[in-house]
């Protein structure tokens, strides 16, 4: 494959970045290649030495989509990390997909536990306008300490979230290093 396949190719690849991370990628492999050709390589022996297109250019999305979470952690940018992570090969659908639904399972469950304890008290007042003749004051109080045990969990979802969010995330970069090789050099 000569310089200009391996950049046509690449350019597809990244469509998905921004305009200026496209141009920055383009303009690094240029570089690749200029140096390269400076050393005495041919196109092809740099173009193998960099890899097939298709793949540098899912580490490349991966890569700036994982930068991107790590920066601001939202849940938009966790599922574009993941999806871009999971797209580096079919095994990461399962080292990857697997413990992602896991842990938005468990913060989901949290949340609606902690959601549904807060809002007991509305469900035992819809009962009691329902059914007026089945108020007991065991109900009500109990539904109050519900209530403030709902607040609680709501308090620790929302730091149970942050720090699964960000371990999920150390878990990509950990991911994309696999796949990459990276893990040899640790």
């Amino acid at each position: 494959m000569n310089k200009k396949e391996f950049m046509k190719k690449l350019t597809v690849g990244i469509k998905k970045l921004p305009k200026e991370e496209q141009q920055e990628v383009i303009q690094d492999f240029e570089e690749h290649f200029a140096v390269g050709l400076a050393e005495g390589k041919t196109e092809a022996e740099i173009a193998a030495a960099l890899g097939t297109p298709n793949q540098v250019a899912k580490e490349l999305v991966a890569t700036y989509h994982l930068e991107k979470a790590d920066h601001t952690s939202n849940t938009g940018n966790i599922f574009r990390a993941v999806w871009a992570v999971i797209g580096l090969g079919f095994f990461n659908l399962v080292i990857v997909l697997g413990p992602f639904i896991a842990l938005v399972s468990i913060i989901a469950s949290g949340w609606v536990v902690g959601g549904s304890f807060i809002l007991s008290p509305l469900l035992m007042l819809v009962n009691v306008i329902l059914y007026p003749e089945t108020f007991i004051f065991f109900d009500f109080f109990v539904s109050i300490g519900l209530t403030g045990v709902g607040i609680f969990i709501v308090i620790g979802m929302y730091y149970v979230t942050r720090y699964l969010s960000k371990g999920f995330i150390h878990y990509l970069h950990f991911n994309v290093k696999l796949v990459k090789g990276g893990l040899k050099d640790e």
